[in-house]
């Protein structure tokens, strides 16, 4: 077992930008826009049309039934929000722009997904996160640690995935990158790692373990039964760890990413979601069929690869960033 990497992060730490922060607040709304570029194009042809005619005919809910079926919003969403867009169009009477109309259908579906991470009196509080291979998970490890330093908590890792040298290096890399220490072993059991780093954080009075774990697919049985055991093992290691299990989607899987939540759902119990990689996809509006037909709490979203480029997701700010022309004025 190694431990890297043991000092705390400085008490001067920048905090994170709250909405008072407007030179903060706007870069990150900017970063969002950019993340989501891909998917606000999309919609924006068939979207268009509809803003040109100024009312919701029969033509301009068939584009917007396209546009966001492209736009991976998905069927059972796609028909929810033309109901709801339909009901509130009616209620907002003859002439009305229905643009702030489709505004407030799509934050209203997305809204029960903004659930703040909240850290419990609990410690170590032992956040243990999930996902595919491939899906941003070791990256989002290292951006989460940065982002609960900057709430003044002291963070410890634990390297879950025993196989891979790769994975192990790469949260030792994000460990020195953010002065935080690492506990892992070279192959063995992952359970054991656990139960090595909770007693670690607790000897040590770390606020926060983030419990990294192997990429597995949901179709691989015995990986993810080794996952319930990494979790029964947090939790006779902590009474009442994990405090949160955490998923960890990549945009661009579409609608394989509803999948994913239903199936480790099924297996571990989610408490939330970070999604990655929207700056490289087209796909953002799954987020929309996750809170439709599978809905749990999007803790945070990513937009790139800078540490910063992990932040809580907001309904309001996603969909201001994913529809397009929202705040143009009618003519």
């Amino acid at each position: 077992m190694f431990d890297l990497f043991k000092r705390k992060p400085s008490p001067d730490a920048t905090p994170v930008a709250t909405t008072t922060d407007v030179p903060a607040a706007r870069s990150w709304s900017e970063r969002l826009k950019s993340g989501l570029s891909q998917s606000r194009e999309k919609l924006a042809g068939a979207l268009g049309g509809v803003f040109a005619r100024r009312t919701l005919d029969q033509a301009a809910l068939d584009d917007l039934e396209t546009a966001l079926l492209t736009a991976d919003v998905g069927v059972a969403a796609t028909e929810y929000l033309l109901e709801d867009l339909k009901a509130r169009y009616r209620r907002a009477g003859p002439g009305a722009d229905p643009r702030p109309v489709l505004q407030a259908a799509f934050t209203a579906l997305l809204a029960p997904l903004e659930k703040p991470l909240s850290i419990s009196d609990a410690r170590p509080f032992v956040i243990m996160l999930a996902g595919v291979n491939g899906a941003g998970k070791t990256t989002s490890i290292g951006k989460l640690a940065k982002w609960l330093q900057q709430q003044e908590l002291s963070v410890l890792l634990a390297a879950g995935d025993t196989f891979r040298a790769a994975a192990r290096e790469q949260l030792a890399v994000w460990g020195e990158r953010n002065n935080v220490a690492v506990i892992r072993q070279e192959g063995g059991d992952a359970a054991a790692v656990m139960f090595d780093a909770v007693s670690a954080a607790r000897a040590r009075g770390i606020d926060v373990l983030l419990a990294d774990t192997a990429g597995r697919l949901p179709t691989q049985g015995h990986l993810m039964d080794e996952l319930a055991k990494v979790k029964r093992v947090l939790a006779k290691a902590e009474p009442g760890a994990p405090h949160e299990v955490l998923l960890v989607l990549d945009a661009n899987t579409g609608q394989n990413a509803l999948a994913q939540v239903k199936a480790f759902d099924a297996v571990v119990g989610l408490t939330g979601l970070i999604l990655t990689k929207l700056d490289g996809s087209a796909k953002g509006g799954v987020v929309a069929a996750i809170a439709r037909e599978h809905p749990v709490p999007l803790k945070f979203v990513g937009v790139g690869e800078g540490v910063d480029d992990l932040r809580p997701f907001v309904a309001a700010d996603f969909v201001e960033a994913l529809l397009p022309g929202m705040r143009e004025s009618p003519n």
